[in-house]
């Protein structure tokens, strides 16, 4: 029987919400994770970005939550401001379901005193940064005695921060009677001892053939090179394919940096994205990344979780990743939206172990190129429009 948010039991009002959206059937993420939610059990979700796992989490809180009090009885904490301003419109496209509901986003950078009031006047869905809640719970602005359900997004990412000491000191002030709902792309070694601490028997939730399905749409890509030669075969990809807007990942920021000046020296418009990076700055950069200013943007994988751009028509992994996880959630910031995509890897000679754990992730062989020679590079979306 095929499984609809309507025999899931969510209510008339929520279902007309996401109807008049045009989200009628659910993900495999979401499938997986509502049902179980609503019957209160604490979950642990790993799945990429992409998956629908906003909504996953979003639902189940929307059904349980009561707009009729004024206090906080939802918290869902995310690593980064962008992350927080994605999951609050998705919470206010809902909330108009229910009569009374107030959501606030609290992370930096925004109007402190706008923050303050809408806390005083009562809201019972937050959404927010670390560091930012946390200032607010300080303030007194903030108390979570009420907060039954908590969610952990990103939570690899989160730790990745450095933000365990602050999130750690935020869920001790959540009542121990709380739902749990961890949610994260990979489960890295601190992940999982996050979730041994906080949860109660947590059921695991692994989304694993959405990622296989994302990747039907991506045309992937090998080239064979060493280190000397690898910025070069780049320049040739780039200048075959011509992309219209691509993300060139890089495994640290200094190697990001160093890309993207020889990139500019080059001639093309491209910038650099990572954590050295002000908001500000970030801000810029991610505008003209999605007003087509930028045609490159050079990012380490930290810096790139969560961006969410149409018309991303290539991902290059300049360094290549080290786990498939990773790799899937690189590639997956193109062939959205049932668009089509391109994803270059680059490999020299020492990365044969990584190369092989990620098409025995993926259950396939990359397509080998050879830069150089007739065919290489000839599968480019072009330049729309340029």
């Amino acid at each position: 029987m095929l499984t609809t948010f309507e025999n899931m039991g969510l209510s008339p009002a929520v279902l007309g919400k996401l109807q008049g959206q045009g989200i009628t059937t659910p993900t495999p993420v979401q499938e997986a994770s509502i049902p179980v939610l609503l019957s209160g059990e604490d979950v642990i979700v790993q799945a990429q970005t992409g998956t629908g796992k906003t909504l996953a989490f979003l639902l189940p809180i929307l059904e349980k939550i009561r707009p009729d009090r004024t206090d906080a009885q939802a918290l869902i904490i995310t690593p980064t401001r962008e992350l927080a301003i994605q999951i609050t419109a998705e919470a206010r496209k809902l909330a108009g379901a229910l009569e009374g509901l107030s959501v606030l986003a609290a992370y930096g950078g925004q109007d402190v005193e706008r923050q303050l009031r809408k806390l005083k006047n009562g809201t019972q869905l937050v959404i927010g940064t670390p560091g930012r809640l946390l200032d607010h719970l300080r303030r007194g602005s903030l108390t979570l005695g009420s907060v039954r359900m908590l969610v952990l997004d990103e939570a690899d990412l989160m730790l990745h921060m450095g933000f365990l000491k602050e999130v750690e000191e935020i869920i001790s002030l959540v009542p121990r009677s709380r739902q749990t709902m961890l949610f994260s792309a990979t489960m890295p070694d601190n992940v999982k001892r996050l979730a041994r601490a906080y949860m109660k028997q947590p059921r695991d939730i692994r989304i694993t053939e959405t990622a296989r399905v994302t990747l039907d749409s991506i045309r992937q890509v090998l080239v064979e090179c060493t280190d000397r030669t690898k910025q070069a075969a780049l320049l040739e990809m780039i200048r075959k394919d011509r992309p219209y807007l691509a993300v060139i990942f890089c495994r640290t920021k200094r190697r990001a940096s160093t890309l993207n000046e020889a990139l500019q020296g080059e001639g093309f418009q491209s910038a650099e994205l990572h954590g050295d990076l002000s908001q500000a700055k970030r801000e810029q950069v991610m505008r003209a990344f999605r007003d087509a200013k930028l045609e490159l943007l050079v990012a380490t994988d930290v810096a790139a979780r969560g961006i969410d751009v149409e018309g991303v028509t290539h991902v290059f992994n300049y360094d290549i990743p080290h786990d498939v996880d990773s790799y899937i959630h690189r590639i997956g910031r193109t062939g959205r939206a049932g668009e089509s995509g391109v994803a270059v890897t680059f490999a020299a000679p020492k990365d044969v172990e990584e190369l092989r754990l990620i098409e025995r992730g993926i259950g396939r062989k990359l397509e080998r190129l050879q830069v150089g020679k007739p065919g290489a590079g000839d599968g480019g979306e072009g330049r729309r429009g340029r």
